[in-house]
């Protein structure tokens, strides 16, 4: 498990591309047959990356950075399949996930287990944890029974499809809030106008992104905004200080995932556009 740091509303204005990236950028989620882990003192959220290929692969606990018996002992998780079909087994029982199927594993479950249905075609999985302070059952939530908002329009390149997962008229968790948001063809723009909420963090993962597609993703305060340059199945750490918004050079998805104080969706504080620098 990797530890990375990010810092406050200060410091960053004065770092480098390179350590902005090294702060806020998770650019090495996924490698064949191995679970990929990231722990950020935000939130304490762990990232990870889950890629099965020829082999089933256990989610187990790192004693250095969690002291858990198991990863769950104090932990919630939320898990999207992003590539072919696959498996999540919790504790004996098995959940088939399709592409953009996902499951909320409860604080509690001992044996996580991931494999693919097939090699050739494999399943990869997308993590999110954050701690939990009591159980809720693990849930399966198919695709197409996600709660869908439609937002923006083709003459500002920002229509899209808002897919709602783990939340709390949906599926009870203790403060993860997950989903998926879709870019229709011809757009470009992600939540423009921008927010913060200081109630929680955010994590966005940028996927179904074509080889030499990019994101110009905004960080940083309203008024001080740096940009982060990302690439498919790359994720960005949103500090409660900073906006997260971007623009891609093609349209594309992104996972977001939320925890912290308050799992209101729509608890957001709105930037106001003319301060924007």
């Amino acid at each position: 498990m990797k530890i990375q740091y990010t810092n406050d509303p200060f410091t960053y204005k004065n770092m480098d591309s390179d350590q902005l990236r090294s702060n806020f950028l998770v650019d090495d989620l996924f490698n064949e047959d191995h679970i990929k882990l990231t722990y950020t003192d935000t939130d304490r959220a762990v990232i990870g990356g889950i890629f099965p290929v020829k082999a089933e692969l256990q989610l187990l606990s790192s004693k250095k950075e969690m002291s858990a018996d198991y990863f769950t002992e104090r932990r919630e998780l939320g898990i999207i399949n992003i590539g072919s079909d696959g498996s999540v087994t919790a504790d004996g029982k098995e959940y088939n996930l399709v592409n953009k199927d996902f499951i909320y594993v409860g604080r509690g479950v001992k044996d996580i287990k991931f494999k693919s249905k097939s090699v050739d075609n494999p399943a990869k999985f997308y993590l999110i944890s954050y701690p939990a302070h009591t159980s809720y059952p693990t849930t399966l939530i198919k695709a197409e029974e996600a709660d869908k908002v439609y937002l923006g329009t083709q003459e500002n390149a920002n229509k899209r499809t808002l897919c709602k997962y783990i939340h709390p008229k949906k599926v009870k968790s203790c403060q993860l809030v997950m989903g998926y948001t879709r870019l229709e063809s011809g757009s470009i723009w992600n939540t423009f106008p921008p927010h913060t909420h200081i109630r929680r963090s955010e994590i966005y993962m940028y996927f179904d992104m074509e080889k030499d597609s990019m994101v110009f993703h905004l960080m940083g305060v309203e008024n001080e905004t740096r940009h982060l340059i990302v690439r498919n199945e790359q994720a960005v750490i949103s500090p409660s200080f900073s906006i997260h918004a971007g623009a891609g050079t093609k349209n594309y998805s992104f996972v977001w995932a939320m925890g912290g104080e308050n799992q209101d969706f729509d608890d957001m504080d709105f930037s106001d556009l003319a301060s924007l620098k």
